[in-house]
């Protein structure tokens, strides 16, 4: 049986990570009051920062307000309570730990400021979590080390998910943006940040994105967004390419129906009046069970209009500095999750020659079974290498097209083995699988971390944190960051005397090999 590791809220326990709430002083300080446009929230102070929970940043998108485009939240008279988190939105349990939900009122966001005097105001660090868009939530990511080392605020966003973010269909009416509302529940929470964020100390001038899996994957369809232009300044995407590409509206138009058929309405006469009725239960049940994809949808002109890569080449795209990286093992994950148990060399040999067909010989030649300390991670390193926008030549084709476009762009791959995995699979070896950068930036969020790791995310979250500040990741005594001109201008991120250093990912992953077979 798998052991699973926590990345979403699942027990009590989680949910106090959340806000990173020590055992309280005897002398508690005053619970501090904060005024929104919408009206007065209060937080629970600690011992340096200051946590609001489960803020709301836009209408409950339910009954008739189901797909369609956030609406303004309701104002309340006063004091908010602030000190535990919103629902998460409706979701199945995922496979890496939580819980099923059926909630549609989930429009919340956490923020998390430093308690520190001066009028100065801080950058904005703003959290888009990982998931598939089908999963996850803004609470369980304990921002306070990002917050108080780094000097920044940072607020964490829940968005629709599944078949009540990403549903694309015709019938929708009044749906121009039709297929990509969890894309415009993020755009609501970041023109919130731009009202309310100096009431929390936070600069509204100096904004940055970020995100991790799915989270990663809509932080490039934001810079590829004409209407986020002007809401952030800088982007972080995590383990999900900006050269990968989206969903198209043909394609999820047509995903939409079958979800529509599934749950009865294909044929209805008023098929958005029977899919607003249909329970919420029903519709995520559907829509797992049919296996869609959840995602943003390339075709509104005034939502995504483009690819990512697409907006990139053209230069319409959001023109922002970008830090940009991927994990060494990403697909360890999801080799381990498909072969829970361990393969022989000549199953692994079949697998190749039935995905690759006439180039297997090259792959099995690049990637011989005996190179590695079991066929799985033969397997895992082929598809890290190159498969979909997890791959490290996806990541890597990402950086070429940001730094021809002239946007500052510094390259990254975590490559620590040693790291807490986000699902603990007995007997297999998970290496830097994806998701295991998380920890580093959010402590505990996967397991706790040695000495020489915990130096790393130090090191991390002052590199994180200063890009937030000044577009430049630096941190003090590390390695200089050098900015993407070739493949060899990747920083690995590793423990260790010589775990920060420049690495040539391009050629480490054969990406110019994977052109040819892939490309």
């Amino acid at each position: 049986m798998l052991r699973l590791r926590v990345l979403v809220p699942v027990l009590a326990v989680a949910l106090l990570a959340a806000t990173g709430v020590t055992a309280a002083a005897s002398a508690e300080p005053p619970e501090p009051v904060v005024r929104t446009d919408k009206g007065a929230v209060r937080g629970v102070a600690h011992d340096g920062f200051r946590t609001f929970q489960g803020i709301p940043y836009a209408a409950p998108p339910v009954g008739r307000l189901r797909w369609r485009a956030p609406a303004p939240a309701a104002s309340w008279t006063g004091v908010r309570d602030a000190t535990e988190p919103g629902s998460q939105c409706a979701q199945l349990a995922p496979a890496y730990g939580g819980e099923t939900t059926y909630d549609e009122d989930c429009l919340f966001l956490n923020v998390v400021a430093p308690e520190r005097p001066g009028k100065r105001k801080l950058p904005v660090m703003v959290w888009f979590h990982g998931g598939g868009n089908t999963t996850g939530s803004s609470t369980g990511y304990d921002a306070s080390k990002l917050a108080v080392d780094g000097d920044v605020v940072v607020v964490t966003v829940n968005y629709r998910l599944g078949a009540i973010g990403w549903l694309a269909h015709a019938g929708l009416d009044g749906a121009y943006e039709s297929g990509s509302y969890g894309l415009l529940d993020q755009q609501a929470a970041l023109r919130w940040v731009q009202r309310n964020i100096a009431a929390f100390g936070g600069n509204r001038g100096n904004v940055t994105v970020f995100g991790e899996s799915a989270g990663s994957i809509d932080t490039c369809a934001q810079i590829a967004s004409p209407a986020a232009a002007g809401l952030f300044h800088k982007a972080i995407p995590q383990s999900g390419s900006c050269a990968a590409g989206a969903r198209s509206d043909a394609g999820a138009e047509a995903e939409g129906q079958r979800l529509a058929a599934a749950v009865g309405c294909g044929d209805a006469a008023d098929v958005a009046a029977c899919l607003r009725a249909t329970p919420v239960k029903e519709l995520i049940e559907a829509f797992g069970a049919a296996g869609l994809n959840a995602g943003p949808v390339v075709g509104d002109p005034r939502v995504l209009p483009r690819t990512y890569p697409d907006a990139i080449d053209s230069g319409r795209f959001n023109r922002v500095p970008v830090m940009h990286g991927s994990t060494l093992d990403e697909m360890r994950l999801y080799v381990g999750l498909e072969y829970p148990l361990p393969i022989t060399a000549e199953q692994y040999e079949q697998v190749v020659r039935r995905t690759y067909g006439s180039a297997a010989e090259a792959v099995l030649e690049l990637y011989p079974a005996s190179a590695y300390d079991e066929p799985r991670h033969a397997l895992a390193a082929i598809r890290t290498d190159s498969a979909g926008g997890l791959s490290t030549c996806s990541h890597q084709d990402a950086f070429a097209k940001l730094e021809a476009a002239g946007v500052p762009v510094f390259a990254y791959q975590f490559a620590d083995r040693g790291a807490p995995p986000l699902i603990d699979m007995p007997g297999y070896d998970e290496g830097a699988e994806h998701a295991t950068e998380l920890t580093f930036l959010f402590p505990g969020l996967l397991g706790e971390l040695d000495e020489p790791q915990q130096e790393l995310s130090d090191t991390m979250v002052g590199y994180w944190t200063s890009f937030a500040h000044h577009g430049r990741p630096a941190a003090p005594g590390a390695p200089r960051w050098p900015a993407f001109r070739d493949s060899a201008d990747v920083l690995q991120l590793a423990p260790g005397a010589s775990g920060i250093r420049p690495v040539d990912t391009a050629a480490a992953s054969h990406c110019a090999v994977w052109a040819g077979v892939v490309g």
